[in-house]
């Protein structure tokens, strides 16, 4: 949302592992940003002081991320016993979701840029509660895709709009003399978390009922969102320019230590899509329910609002960008082979869910240490002026890698093959991914063919809304 995700103030991130420019934020990368325990009292003082404008921003992705997680977690599920997908379209369905949305980030982000973030914001949660509430009815393949389709590209259309504005307005928030910009990106961050915390406990309530109810939940909730943004969102917001973002796709596929990135990132993104393909299958068969997924959720959410930032420190002392971001995949990889290593054992009940939380665990870990420096490297490969494309396109082309690996991945989980082989060879993926690296984050020369895009002008105080 991903995932998955995923996209999290990026100017933080880079903060922490460089001294690169800053870039929009996006669902993957939100959770890089640190929070502290020693800033929670300043966290409660920053919301009351923040611009409405801010407010309704922090509280949106609250909002966000709890209709959204109160259904996807629980997704595979529903495909797979009461749709009856074989297990290979079950997964292309799911990369599909990633596709749509991580890969029309870029798309989202220069429609944010050509007309507001009004107009994006709302088209993109109307689509929201159509796709869910379609999602919800829909019983043949045919429906089930378009409603997925629909999901993913509202998030691609409201995510980067709000996440880019919340950026933006965070340097005017610390331009005007009211604090750290990390305190507002901070708080954006810890408000994701908490969605992603209570929206899978309100779907496994919901599923009480029926998968449907979980589905119109997750619309009603959105319905209240874009009920609230056309009332309080304002038409015209002081300082933000708009401007036409023109492509740059040759110099992308020029630049093959940015493709070596993608791939490498897209591949992390893979292992994290099996929180809603593989993890839910061996929840079930360990469980006898999916329950108990709605705690794993909770607890990778916990996790990272609890321990990115010692994690954050930690790795900037000591490590270099790349061997941070090996580190991460190397985690990855061991908590693939945790399950993999302890499925022959056939352990159920409590015992028997205790290797599936190590891999939530380890793939928390990893993401704390993959995601924010793959952001904060960005700026190192990007021709001047192009940052923006360069931030679109690492979503872009690692969700075609999702699409194609969630795919494989579905066929391998429904091949029959022996209970551990799936899971060694998920395991394998991220150790692929190292080698795929670009040896050390060296800056590109600037392109002289490509002009800089202009700085929009920023006001003296943080603008409100009306």
């Amino acid at each position: 949302m991903t995932s998955a995700s995923a996209a999290s103030a990026a100017s933080s991130g880079s903060a922490a592992s460089s001294s690169s420019p800053s870039s929009p934020s996006s669902p993957s990368t939100e959770r890089s940003v640190p929070v502290s325990r020693r800033r929670r009292t300043a966290r409660l003082t920053t919301l009351s002081t923040l611009s409405p404008l801010l407010r309704l921003l922090v509280l949106t992705q609250l909002a966000f991320n709890i209709g959204f997680f109160a259904v996807l977690p629980f997704l595979s599920e529903h495909l797979g016993q009461s749709v009856g997908m074989a297990g290979w379209l079950v997964g292309f369905v799911l990369g599909l979701r990633t596709f749509s949305q991580q890969g029309l980030f870029v798309v989202g982000g220069a429609l944010a840029d050509r007309y507001g973030i009004r107009p994006v914001v709302l088209a993109g949660c109307f689509l929201r509660i159509a796709g869910f509430g379609w999602l919800g009815f829909a019983e043949r393949t045919w429906a089930v895709v378009g409603a997925v389709l629909l999901i993913g590209f509202a998030a691609a259309l409201f995510s980067p709009a709000v996440e880019s504005e919340v950026a933006r307005q965070a340097v005017v928030w610390e331009e005007a003399g009211s604090g750290d910009r990390t305190r507002v990106l901070a708080l954006f961050t810890v408000a994701g978390q908490a969605g992603a915390f209570v929206g899978p406990l309100l779907g496994a309530l919901l599923l009480a009922v029926d998968f449907r109810a979980a589905c119109l939940a997750g619309a009603g909730v959105f319905v209240l969102v874009l009920a609230g943004h056309a009332r309080l969102l304002p038409q015209r917001i002081p300082g933000r320019v708009q401007v036409r973002v023109k492509g740059g796709a040759r110099l992308v596929l020029r630049n093959q230590r940015f493709l070596a990135l993608c791939c490498a990132y897209g591949a992390y993104l893979l292992a994290y899509n099996q929180l809603y393909l593989a993890l839910p299958a061996e929840v079930e068969r360990a469980a006898g329910s999916q329950a108990p997924l709605a705690w794993l959720f909770a607890l990778s959410s916990l996790l990272v609002v609890t321990a990115q930032l010692p994690v954050t420190r930690w790795a900037g002392e000591r490590l270099a960008p790349r061997r941070s971001m090996v580190a991460g995949l190397v985690l990855i990889a061991v908590g693939f082979a945790v399950v993999g290593l302890a499925r022959p054992a056939g352990w159920t009940g409590t015992g028997g869910l205790a290797p599936a939380a190590g891999f939530v665990v380890l793939l928390t870990l990893g993401q704390m240490l993959v995601a924010p420096v793959a952001r904060a490297w960005v700026p190192d490969l990007a021709e001047e002026g192009r940052l923006g494309l360069y931030t679109g396109a690492l979503s872009s082309v690692s969700g075609i890698v999702v699409l194609a690996g969630s795919s494989a991945t579905g066929l391998l989980l429904d091949a029959g093959l022996p209970v551990a082989v799936p899971w060694l060879v998920l395991a394998a993926v991220p150790l692929v991914a190292v080698g795929v690296l670009p040896r050390r984050p060296q800056p590109v020369p600037p392109d002289s063919s490509t002009p800089a895009a202009p700085s929009p002008p920023v006001p003296p105080s943080s603008s409100s809304s009306s």
